[in-house]
Parts: structure tokens; sequence; C-alpha cells
């Protein structure tokens, strides 16, 4: 297996420390704070080793203080509710004895009902297009000089392959409509396991929702002059989803006003299917602003 995945599926691995308490190690990527789409897959691992028989179907998670990425990440699971159909659990992602994340995530019985979905939009197959990780080096040509960490940040997310419909090097914004479309895989084929396929999935959906919120404002997370983090973040499963096939990400952006940005991602599969839907609100500061709280 590519060893940039690898990397990633062990972190997802946790590692049991007591019943409803498990810890999973964090990994430096040249940003000033954990990923965190790391955390929301870590928190999922967590609930899925407390539920059987019933998948998730909803996560919702607040970030509540910046991870460190030289510190392992313990994960406490209350057992809120075991229904019939339903159960729920509420997750804290702890560091240093203070949490950086609550969640709740709701599991279901698999059960047949009802069913509509949103057509995907229209997209050219990810076949023709170039991989974001092809263009990384020009785009640092482009922009240099770049601070070591920026360009150590813009390489270092290689076990997910991106490729944008419509490529911008984020390295040098210009104001864009708030919306874009890209395809993206596991850079690897992985185990016939859904429960990691669902992992990843939540791993992945934490990239470029904040992005597509900044396209208007002609600015991005790598300009010194903006403080720009994730606040909270939804996702909905769907439909079951391989996450090492080709996956459409479409997003926009709605609304975006005191220095908060909220955008939403649908996640459509080769056949059309919508299997997920995403939404997050971001902190969009700009530093030289009238002084604010922080969050």
């Amino acid at each position: 297996m590519d060893e940039r995945l690898g990397t990633v599926i062990r972190q997802l691995d946790l590692e049991q420390l007591e019943v409803n308490l498990f810890r999973g190690p964090s990994r430096d990527t040249g940003a000033p704070r954990v990923f965190g789409g790391q955390v929301i897959g870590q928190a999922l691992v967590a609930a899925e080793r407390t539920v059987d028989g019933r998948a998730p179907h909803s996560l919702h998670a607040y970030f509540l203080l910046p991870g460190d990425a030289a510190a392992s990440i313990v994960y406490q699971v209350d057992r809120v509710r075991d229904g019939r159909s339903f159960s729920a659990r509420r997750v804290q992602a702890i560091q240093h004895g203070r949490p950086i994340l609550s969640m709740i995530a709701s599991f279901q019985v698999a059960e047949s009902g009802l069913e509509h979905a949103a057509p995907m939009p229209p997209a050219p197959p990810p076949e023709g297009l170039v991989p974001a990780s092809a263009q990384i080096e020009r785009w640092l040509a482009e922009a240099a000089p770049v601070a070591p960490n920026v360009s150590e940040s813009l390489r270092a997310h290689g076990a997910i392959e991106f490729r944008p419909v419509e490529p911008r090097n984020p390295l040098r914004p210009s104001p864009a409509e708030p919306r874009q479309a890209l395809w993206f895989r596991a850079v690897d084929r992985l185990p016939d396991d859904p429960r990691l396929h669902r992992c990843l999935l939540a791993y992945a959906s934490d990239f470029h929702l904040l992005g597509t919120a900044l396209r208007p404002h002609g600015r991005t997370w790598y300009q010194p002059s903006m403080v720009v983090a994730s606040i909270d973040h939804a996702l909905w499963f769907h439909r079951p989803a391989r996450v090492d096939e080709w996956l459409l990400y479409a997003m926009d952006s709605p609304s975006s006003q005191s220095s908060r940005g909220l955008a939403r991602g649908a996640v459509y599969d080769r056949a059309g299917r919508l299997v997920a839907s995403v939404a997050q609100e971001g902190l969009m500061r700009e530093v030289g602003a009238a002084p604010r709280p922080e969050p």
C-alpha cells in the first residue's frame, strides 16, 4: 500500500485505553495546528467502536481549540442513547487536559424507505483532468518566494488525490465565484471495510470547504494576513461509497459575514449518486482589522 495512505490509516486505527476511551496519534503537516479532518475521522472511529450493527448517518462537530500536532489525542465516548433504530454517541477529543473538539454522531440500523436525491452537476471525467499534486511545484514557482511551512503544507496531504475541475493557484488568489468542484479518491486500493471508507470520507470532507468561502474575496489560507480555522463541521452519510474510487466533491459558499464563512458540499460517486452532504462554518479573519476576541 502507498506509504502516505498507510500513514493515514494507521492514524485512524486508534488504541483502546479503557472502555469508551481511545487514543490516536497526530501528524505534523506544516500547518500551525492539527488537520481538522484527522480529528473528525478519529472521533468517528472512536464512536463506531462503541456501536454494533448500526452505521453512522450523521455527525456534527465543533472545533474548540487548535490541536497540537506534536501530541497524541485522547477520545472519550459517551454512549448517549441506544434505541430500537438509532444510537447516539458524544465524543470529546482531548489534548493536554482540554477538549479540542466535541462531536455528536448518530447511527441507524439498515432499513429501506422513500428515496430522492439532487442530481450530480455536470463535470468532466477525472481521467481528463490534471492532478493537483502535479501542479504544486509550478504553483510554488509562480508564487516564489514561499515560506517553508507553506510549501510543506501543500505537499503534505498525499493520501488523497484531488483533480480540480478548474485548477487555480492557491498561492496567487484572485476573486472568483464562491463555488468549485473536484474529483478525489485515495491514492491506493483499500480493504473492503465500510467503516474505513466512511472514516476516510470524513477525513477528506474537510479539504477545500473554507477555500470555497474565501474565493469571492481573493483570499487564501496561505496569506499571512488571514487567520482561517474551522469552527464547526457537519456530515451526513446518505449511501455507501468507496473512497478508493473517484468521487466528485461539488462545493459552494452561500454567505460570509462577521469574519465567518459558510460552505456546503455534496459528494457524488461515478454513477451520479449523492453519497454524502457536508456543511462547515469557519473563521475568516483578516489581520489588521479591528481587534476581535478569539473564538
